[in-house]
């Protein structure tokens, strides 16, 4: 059975502050790397950040052979202890980030242990790598040596991790990592270490989008509302039910944005979009920049406004006046021609809702989607009367932002924002 050693750090600069992480999987018999993982996190604490990069280790490992026997070393001696079963887990931010690193290999294929700081220099430099990627705006990717090394079938030989390291490049790279803040001292690691095994809470993460450290970690969902099409600034009805239309030029460049502005705030972990083409247009920019997938979800489709698609609100007015009026007076009422209500919209969101809160419990995802589906989630957030729908304004390729705590409430913690777009 083959034997991986995966290695993994984290830090946070300000405890919480910007975090990253760092982690490399080495094969235990000859001393290669096989694999570097290296993100970016935005705010969050040292604990989380060692976390997550034990999980990303992890799964690379994973990737590589499903069936190996796993030896992690770390000098987290928090992760190493409650993960081996000798410290009980109580903060409510590690309990599912544990969980999710115990699901990726069995118990008895997987061992841990604590090793000196001075011994994960690998995984230390690459999550200051992360760090500072994060801070220009970007994503951590591996250098060029580091890349044809880590490519199969490259022209260059395949070397351990220690002749990696004298190679003159990685040397380079070791001596701006020297020159960049580390990630967290020991002493302020040694006190994180000892203040989660005496249960002494820790501030917990951040999401970036204002979620309270008191409640447990929340499911946030960015709210984007695609970039503008040709039908945008004439203001035109634009559902799910007549054309399709792709983003303008102006729309893509808002998409490219949107997409920056999120890079730098690095809190996103998934994103999910409407089917519609000008949604997943602009989620495919974000998702390059972010270097995530992008998962397609019906119920975030644009209400269908039957025979108004296409009109403007004149030009209903004009057309239809009493199917209008109706319209406007109660949710129930259907556009002219079999369209959808905003009552069944609302329906529909809130079935959507309970969907990717479940898929995506404690993660912060972003909703690519439309006027009238943001626009619901924000309503049905803070329980405003359907009513409320008339009186939003949501700009082309705008932020909004809600958080969904355990206990069933939710909190609205961002509005069409649009300041990345000036």
């Amino acid at each position: 059975m083959r034997e991986f050693i995966v290695e993994a750090d984290g830090g946070s600069r300000g405890n919480p502050g910007p975090a990253g992480y760092g982690a490399v999987v080495i094969d235990a018999a000859t001393g290669e790397t096989l694999a570097e993982r290296a993100e970016y996190i935005g705010i969050a604490t040292n604990n989380v950040a060692e976390y997550r990069g034990l999980v990303a280790g992890l799964r690379a490992a994973h990737e590589l052979d499903p069936a190996a026997r796993v030896r992690v070393r770390m000098d987290s001696k928090l992760v190493v202890e409650q993960l081996s079963g000798r410290w009980k887990i109580k903060h409510p931010d590690m309990k599912p980030l544990a969980a999710e690193a115990a699901r990726v290999f069995p118990s008895d294929r997987i061992t841990y242990e604590w090793m000196p700081r001075e011994q994960n220099k690998h995984a230390d430099r690459l999550a200051n790598e992360a760090m500072d990627a994060g801070k220009r705006g970007e994503q951590w990717s591996p250098s060029e040596s580091t890349a044809e090394l880590l490519t199969p079938g490259s022209a260059a030989p395949r070397k351990g991790r220690g002749e990696l390291r004298d190679q003159p490049h990685a040397a380079r790279t070791s001596t701006t990592s020297v020159s960049t803040p580390s990630p967290r001292g020991e002493a302020a690691k040694s006190e994180d270490d000892a203040r989660a095994a005496h249960n002494v809470a820790t501030p917990a993460p951040s999401t970036g989008w204002g979620s309270a450290p008191d409640m447990g970690a929340p499911t946030t969902f960015v709210l984007l509302r695609h970039g503008e099409t040709l039908l945008t600034p004439q203001k035109r009805f634009s559902g799910s039910g007549g054309t399709d239309p792709s983003l303008s030029d102006v729309g893509r460049e808002q998409a490219e944005r949107v997409a920056a502005a999120l890079a730098a705030r690095g809190t996103v972990q998934a994103i999910v979009a409407s089917p519609l083409t000008r949604t997943r247009q602009t989620a495919a920019a974000v998702a390059a920049r972010l270097g995530l997938d992008v998962a397609i979800e019906d119920g975030l489709r644009e209400t269908d406004f039957g025979a108004w698609e296409g009109l403007t609100f004149g030009e209903v007015q004009e057309r239809y006046p009493d199917d209008l009026k109706t319209w406007l007076a109660s949710p129930k009422a259907e556009p002219t021609g079999g369209g959808e209500s905003f009552a069944a919209t609302a329906r529909r969101i809130a079935t959507t809702r309970d969907k990717l809160i479940a898929s995506y419990a404690g993660r912060t995802v972003l909703l690519v989607s439309h006027v009238t589906p943001i626009k619901s989630l924000v309503r049905l957030a803070i329980g405003a009367p359907p009513e409320s729908l008339y009186r939003m304004e949501l700009s082309a390729a705008s932020l909004s932002a809600v958080a969904y705590y355990a206990d069933g409430n939710a909190s609205l913690r961002l509005f069409n924002d649009t300041s990345h777009l000036r």
